[in-house]
């Protein structure tokens, strides 16, 4: 009997130590929402499961450095998903999204970015929440822009119908087969046309990127955010059509 109860006893201790071991892994993390100051662009990125790395990464870099340079309406940036729990990116890396965008009330966006994610060219071009996110945020904002394959989702929308644009080289083929309609540049790095800037992707990300500052604030700046992130920046170097 005193065997029986000391089994029993050691079992309820056990359990009640499992019990709170799973308490405190499941303890919600405090929730920070970024800082969006007035008088600032809302640059917005769009981001989902299999994003890849750089096409998220690289934009942003560029547009919140805006923030370190003086006398220019500088960018807020944040993320917005599906979901507040962690995306993970093609690469492997764990992002907690700032906003979901099926909940939240979320800032005015002012220009979104729409980075490349594995699924671009199939199951993402079926989810009709986000397609329909994507063309109402569009229809207010001063910039639309994409990414690599990115360009599928705003071809998708219905977006790019009237404007030329550009994806990644190698699927160039599949954008033009899946979406005849549009006028489709190749070899060329980023496509400005309208409010929208849709680019190769990859490391060119950081081209477009520059680009659309230098559109916004000018040489100078561009130059400065450049040389702060240690790229050569040269518009007139940069293989682009400009609509006119």
């Amino acid at each position: 009997m005193k065997n029986l109860l000391l089994s029993c006893i050691i079992i309820f201790l056990s359990a009640c130590s499992e019990k709170k071991a799973s308490e405190d892994n499941q303890k919600t993390i405090e929730r920070r929402l970024p800082a969006i100051h007035p008088n600032r662009y809302n640059t917005a990125f769009l981001i989902m499961d299999g994003v890849y790395n750089t096409e998220f990464t690289a934009p942003f870099d560029i547009f919140q450095h805006t923030q370190y340079r003086e006398g220019i309406k500088a960018m807020n940036t944040f993320s917005v998903a599906n979901t507040l729990e962690p995306i993970t990116s093609f690469e492997g890396i764990r992002i907690l999204p700032d906003f979901d965008y099926t909940q939240d009330s979320i800032p005015k966006i002012d220009i979104l970015v729409v980075p490349s994610a594995e699924h671009h060219l199939n199951t993402d071009l079926k989810d009709t929440v986000m397609l329909n996110f994507v063309k109402k945020v569009a229809k207010d904002a001063l910039f639309v822009t994409s990414h690599c394959d990115g360009a599928f989702v705003l071809a998708k929308a219905r977006l790019l119908d009237e404007v030329a644009s550009t994806t990644f080289p190698s699927d160039v083929p599949t954008y033009k087969e899946m979406f005849p309609q549009l006028s489709v540049k190749d070899s060329v790095l980023f496509v400005h046309d309208g409010k929208f800037i849709t680019s190769a992707g990859g490391a060119k990300s950081f081209e477009a990127a520059l680009y659309l500052c230098e559109y916004l604030y000018g040489t100078e700046i561009a130059q400065s955010i450049a040389g702060g992130l240690v790229i050569d920046w040269n518009l007139e170097d940069v293989p682009k059509f400009i609509a006119q």
